[in-house]
């Protein structure tokens, strides 16, 4: 198989593109960081779609992402999956005969500087819709600058629970999965598959404490038990602190990390030999979001996940449809590394919200701030379809709290060909089964 990319057949249970060096997972170095920030806030409406569009105004669409800082790589991914998305809307004719421009600011994934440039965004730059967002305690922070402003908030990957729960706004919406519909989805496999005593590692701030407390209340309303949690803060590059004091009679550790915190723990705690007392699970971005796998190799070996997207080609993701999504993300990330970036949960999830914005505008003839209260009324009980739009497939954004429920996708770290490894999908849980009561009331 060519390197370049423009022949990758593959088996459907290997990653793509064809064979994966740990170059282009490792990809997301400093100078696609430097260039994600120093492209942060570009405006995306090339110059031949300025001429197809003539006078029309765009529709500005802003938000933020984490382009530099710990989560940067993340970040970027996530502004790619933006990218895709609007420059397809601009090439199908924009919405409502009117281009998409994207802004994209950088949040430095810290809430002060997050709530500084959404500030920007809706008073300086005048968005007319917002769409971004990723470490959670930021996506908190900014929410009250939207409602304030009235502007649509669709989050591009935020997971925090609070979000569409106790702290749930009529502005706001996730079209994403999240930890309750999450630990549903996963909790039958972890108790009935691989045991019933559980100990709970999480990052220590906002999606993590929520995230283990779905998980805490998934496993116990199925007869397992939660036997210990340990949090530890965002950062922590050394955490065999906190991971040697781990011990007792219990069967899995379940980890809530991402990013490099995600590496550091899988790594440290093989390396303590955790692995040969207690199977290793937990959320798919510890192991398989970004550059993590690459790095952890046979470390993560038997590591069961769980996601709302795997960069493979099995089951509801060998479609066309997802074929499409891969290969452009693919593609438009050589502006920010000439090798290449698979695809993750980050790129998909904000692919796909500003894919759902673009159907809630087009049903409620959008054509700016002026229409918020119709398009939010267009987005409550949105249900959208696979399709090129939608690769990962259905869903429902629901009224009652503006969630999302996606399919869910458990899978398992194998071996894969030559020195590589994967995830293998297990069982696929449709977003159907995943579904959760509200726990909002709008203010």
């Amino acid at each position: 198989m060519r390197e370049d990319g423009h022949d990758r057949r593959v088996d459907e249970t290997m990653w793509r593109p064809g064979t994966i060096t740990r170059r282009r997972f490792v990809g997301v170095g400093a100078a696609s960081v430097a260039a994600a920030g120093a492209l942060g806030a570009a405006m995306l409406v090339p110059s031949p779609w300025r001429q197809l569009f003539g006078a029309e105004k765009p529709i500005k669409i802003g938000g933020i992402q984490p382009l530099t800082g710990p989560a940067a790589g993340g970040g970027l991914m996530a502004k790619v999956g933006q990218e895709v998305a609007a420059e397809r809307i601009n090439a199908a004719g924009g919405v409502n005969g009117r281009p998409i421009e994207l802004i994209v600011e950088d949040s430095e994934g810290k809430p002060a500087a997050g709530i500084r440039k959404t500030r920007k965004l809706l008073t300086r730059d005048l968005i007319d819709v917002g769409q971004g967002g990723f470490m959670s305690n930021v996506c908190i922070a900014c929410m009250p600058e939207y409602r304030r402003a009235r502007i649509v908030n669709m989050i591009g990957v935020c997971l925090d629970t609070t979000i569409t729960t106790s702290r749930c706004d009529r502005y706001t919406f996730r079209p994403f999965d999240y930890a309750p519909a999450q630990a549903v989805a996963f909790a039958p496999y972890l108790v009935n598959n691989i045991g019933k005593k559980w100990h709970i590692l999480f990052a220590d701030y906002a999606w993590g404490q929520t995230t283990r407390d779905a998980y805490r209340e998934g496993i116990e309303n199925l007869g397992g038990e939660v036997v210990g949690t340990t949090g530890i803060p965002l950062g922590t590059a050394d955490m065999v602190p906190f991971l040697s004091r781990i011990r007792g009679d219990f069967d899995g550790l379940f980890m809530i990390f991402f990013g490099k915190d995600g590496v550091n723990v899988v790594t440290q705690a093989y390396n303590l030999g955790l692995h040969n007392k207690y199977r290793f699970a937990g959320d798919g971005a510890a192991v398989v979001a970004g550059t993590n796998l690459p790095a952890q190799r046979e470390k993560a070996l038997g590591f069961v996940g769980i996601d709302r997207y795997l960069p493979i080609f099995q089951g509801p993701l060998d479609t066309e449809h997802h074929r499409k999504f891969f290969d452009a993300v693919f593609e438009q990330s050589k502006q920010y590394d000439p090798n290449g970036i698979l695809p993750d949960r980050y790129s998909q999830s904000n692919f796909e919200a500003l894919n759902v914005l673009k159907v809630g505008m087009e049903a409620c003839e959008f054509r700016g701030r002026e229409d918020t209260e119709k398009l939010v009324e267009a987005l409550e009980d949105l249900q959208v379809y696979a399709g090129d739009d939608f690769p990962t497939g259905d869903r429902l954004l629901r009224k009652a709290d503006h969630q999302a429920f996606t399919n869910e996708y458990i899978f398992e770290v194998v071996k894969g060909d030559g020195d590589t490894y994967q995830p293998k999908v297990l069982q696929v849980v449709p977003w159907q089964d995943t579904i959760v009561p509200p726990a909002c009331q709008f203010a």
